[in-house]
């Protein structure tokens, strides 16, 4: 709501001056609205940028259980390997 203050002085030559000052409600104008359009975008910015870092997490972590069952099935050869070995010497 708008607040309005008028004073009057009185002059002892008889002039009078009036000074009106007026107080109303503050137009932000377009810059709230930019404000808040950018912390939105950068919001989004943030969400898309962690989500994609958590795929490369999920890929990787993937990588690395490939490789250790892939490691497991090379040891279960060689102890096949070493088993028939062992059974050729017995023989």
């Amino acid at each position: 709501m708008a607040e309005e203050r008028i004073t009057q002085v009185d002059s002892p030559s008889g002039s009078t001056h009036t000074t009106v000052v007026s107080e109303g409600s503050r137009g932000g104008g377009g810059t709230m609205w930019i404000i808040v359009l950018l912390l939105i975008l950068l919001a989004g910015a943030a969400l898309w940028l962690f989500s994609g870092m958590s795929g490369a997490e999920v890929s990787k972590d993937n990588a690395v259980a490939e490789a250790a069952g892939d490691v497991g099935n090379a040891a279960n050869q060689v102890g096949d390997a070493a088993q028939k070995a062992a059974d050729k010497v017995g023989n």
